[in-house]
């Protein structure tokens, strides 16, 4: 069942500010193990457990994928884009796409010119400017027929698959990856009998891939006790990644913890002694100035949040082949599972 839901959740496209269809299978899922769920208008889903505690506490992943906007189509019938999220225009030539037209899915490809006819042997690296996708339309008014119009949203077609037995990969695990951990927690704990004495909230916000906002209209509205974020973070061991750059993270490893002015330190500390008390092997990362997740948005939000940061390491963050392990999967969920059935209804993280 939980692998099941795992490719359905994964394989839905949930481009960032489109996440609705995949919000609902997340959705689906966890309705026989939660008591209620919250939403709001652009959105955010909350799956409750034990509604109506003074003592609220958040575990939270986010819910969008990068994608692209249809940006211009010029007279011969090829499309040019503007990034939605961080979308790397190096990974796009000769992807195939889903353009989800008003008129239902359009399937296209990110064209390039062959080797054979590049300009004096030249390689012309792609750049947004000059990418494109061709839909095999004749002219400009045959794609508009299409229901193709600028605004357009358009996802890789790529699905989750499997690498060795041990790696998941494909698009979108980040952080689809999170909404999947934290939905398991939800269906885990509910099948072990355990419930919390205070208000557990399983958060799957959107739009983090353009500026954290989804957390930060949620983290307004709940205004929790605590969160713990999970997230993805950058395996640094691949070729062409300057560790003095980008520290030393690994897949196999465990789960990542992240160290960085958002994230409160007594709250880390008390996961860090979960990890050494109950023998699961984590990783320390730095972090100079934010995270870049949404840590910071429930971190900062109203009066201050104390927050903390678990994560699994990635490959290739951003491509079509996100790889991450699933032993650091069930690390995670392991970790967090048992850093909820810790905390106690009142639990103070406090520096003084």
């Amino acid at each position: 069942m939980s692998e099941t839901f795992l490719y359905k959740y994964l394989n839905n496209p949930s481009p960032t500010g489109f996440e609705t269809n995949g919000q609902q299978i997340w959705m689906e899922f966890l309705k026989p193990y939660v008591d209620e769920f919250i939403t709001d208008v652009y959105g955010t889903v909350v799956a409750v457990i034990n509604p109506g505690s003074d003592y609220k506490v958040v575990l939270e992943a986010h819910a969008d994928e990068i994608s692209w906007f249809v940006n211009y189509i010029n007279s011969n019938g090829f499309i040019y884009l503007k990034r939605n999220g961080g979308s790397d225009h190096m990974i796009a030539p000769s992807k195939r796409v889903n353009i989800f037209s008003d008129n239902g899915i359009v399937k296209g490809v990110f064209g390039w010119p062959a080797i054979h006819t590049r300009k004096d042997g030249k390689e012309t690296p792609p750049k947004l400017s000059n990418i494109f996708i061709d839909v095999g339309a004749e002219n400009d008014d045959e794609v508009r027929a299409m229901g193709i119009h600028p605004g357009t949203v358009i996802t890789f077609e790529d699905e989750l698959t499997e690498v060795n037995e041990k790696y998941y990969c494909g698009r979108a695990l980040d952080n689809r990856i999170g909404g999947y951990m934290i939905a398991k927690l939800g269906q885990r704990i509910y099948e072990e009998g355990w419930r919390p004495d205070y208000t557990l909230y399983l958060v799957n916000s959107v739009q983090e891939e353009v500026g954290l906002r989804g957390a930060e209209m949620i983290s307004r509205r709940l205004a929790p006790d605590l969160a713990i974020i999970t997230d993805v973070t950058h395996d640094t061991t691949t070729p062409m990644i300057e560790k003095e750059v980008q520290g030393d993270i690994r897949c196999g490893r465990g789960p990542v913890l992240t160290i960085g002015p958002s994230v409160h330190n007594v709250l880390h500390k008390f996961i860090v002694d979960i990890c050494k008390k109950e023998d699961i092997s984590f990783q320390y990362d730095a972090a100079s100035r934010s995270t870049g997740t949404d840590t910071e948005a429930f971190a900062y939000s109203s009066t201050g949040v104390p927050s903390a940061l678990i994560s699994v390491a990635l490959r290739y963050m951003h491509t079509t082949v996100e790889m991450c392990q699933k032993e650091d999967v069930e690390a995670c969920i392991g970790l967090m599972t048992s850093a909820i059935k810790k905390l106690k209804k009142g639990q103070k993280f406090s520096y003084f």
